[in-house]
């Protein structure tokens, strides 16, 4: 509707203009013409009665449309009563007069004993003035009615696709996520409308998906070491004798322990993917290698610091530091006598590493191990404490700081995880 009367008003506006001009244009036109024919019939007239070639009786019997009238000193001859009344221009231009409610173009010259005057009627100029402003009026209304329809229709059936397209996402839930908007394949604005709107569902539909996936594991991961407290408790008050008040506290603590991993996992998770990373500021990914050899040192590990270079990236320490220490754990838990940190600036990507001397991580699991609740050796991960959540929240904090993280073959023969980031500029 707006586009039509947008249209519409644009049309009524321009065609209106254009009559005006067209019959103002056409009538000056015509008056000009007529101006110019009588000029021409004046100078002969006049060159006539200078020479003497025309009496005055051929002025008195002229009776077609032209009015004449000699004036001299002798007095005034006229062709018609009406050129008596005809007016005496000043100048040599033509002029416009109504003489006995007629309208005249009326030129004048001077003779050699007065002037003479000479005036056509404009009558036929007025009828073709009000033929065409009759037609004009006709014309544009239904010129303008002609195009606004065409434009309604035009619009309408441009618009529609449209309009269907928002009705069925309209009737779109998350039951039917997975149903898409019929695209023509013509590659015109709607159809590149349709395929980003599929696009938008399938990333929807994506997004639902690993949501309710996420739902569900982390029920199944926190249902596990809930039946567990449970069962020791209920053995414990059913069978007293079989386990004492100690071994059913330590039950009780590790799985505590395991749930709360569990629940600050998810809750980093969460932060993540709603807000990402606020806080930037200089990092320096080699210190937080240094201090997680350190940690490893004083836990008992055997660890290889030698390759940790300066490697300074914008973002948040913590987040920084939970993202090693993630990698770090991991490695320790699969390693079979050791593991090697390392990090270093190339080419404006700023990278630490964490190698073990493990089995490794085939190729084909190699994406696999980063999503959520993803355990390669289940009963080990498990005895190990891990919640599945270690490698998701490395390559989470990864990407929120505008890199990635990724496996590959350790040189100690088991697994390199790689932590990737933009490197920071350095003095």
């Amino acid at each position: 509707m707006r586009i039509t009367a947008a249209a519409l008003a644009v049309v009524t506006i321009a065609f209106g203009v254009g009559a005006v001009a067209m019959v103002w244009t056409l009538e000056r036109t015509l008056q000009a013409s007529v101006a110019e024919q009588l000029s021409d019939e004046l100078a002969a007239l006049a060159e006539g009665v200078d020479a003497g070639t025309i009496q005055t009786a051929a002025l008195v019997d002229r009776d077609d449309d032209v009015l004449v009238a000699l004036r001299s000193s002798r007095g005034i001859v006229v062709n018609a009563p009406d050129a008596a009344l005809l007016p005496v221009p000043t100048g040599a231009d033509a002029i416009e007069a109504v003489v006995a409610g007629e309208h005249y173009v009326v030129v004048a010259a001077d003779v050699a004993d007065g002037a003479i005057v000479v005036g056509r009627s404009v009558r036929e100029i007025d009828d073709a003035v009000w033929t065409a402003t009759w037609l004009l009026a006709v014309a544009v209304p239904l010129a303008v009615v002609l195009i606004g329809t065409v434009v309604w229709i035009v619009v309408g059936r441009a618009l529609a696709p449209v309009d269907r397209i928002r009705a069925q996402v309209d009737r779109l839930d998350v039951t039917a996520l997975d149903r898409r908007v019929p695209t023509t394949g013509s590659g015109d604005e709607v159809d590149r409308l349709a395929g980003t709107m599929n696009r938008m569902l399938a990333r929807v539909d994506d997004g639902v998906r690993a949501r309710q996936r996420f739902v569900s594991d982390a029920s199944h991961e926190l249902r596990s070491p809930l039946a567990t407290m449970r069962q020791f408790a209920e053995l414990s008050r059913a069978h007293p004798e079989t386990t004492t008040p100690g071994e059913l506290a330590d039950v009780v603590l590790g799985e505590g322990e395991r749930m709360h991993g569990i629940v600050e996992g998810l809750l980093l998770l969460a932060r993540l993917d709603e807000h990402g990373t606020q806080a930037r500021r200089t990092v320096d990914l080699d210190d937080l290698a240094h201090a997680e050899a350190s940690r490893v040192r004083s836990l008992g590990g055997i660890v290889d610091g030698t390759a940790i270079r300066v490697a300074p990236v914008a973002g948040d320490g913590r987040l920084l530091g939970r993202a090693l220490r993630n990698l770090v754990d991991n490695a320790m838990r699969h390693a079979a006598t050791r593991i090697a940190i390392g990090s270093v600036v190339r080419d404006g990507r700023a990278m630490a590493w964490v190698d073990d001397d493990g089995a490794g991580v085939a190729e084909g699991e190699r994406e696999r191990v980063f999503e959520r609740f993803v355990r390669l050796d289940e009963a080990r991960a498990r005895d190990d404490g891990g919640s599945g959540l270690g490698l998701a929240i490395v390559r989470e904090v990864a990407r929120a700081h505008g890199g990635d993280a990724w496996v590959a073959t350790s040189p100690l023969g088991g697994a390199r995880f790689v932590l990737e980031l933009p490197a920071a500029p350095t003095d």
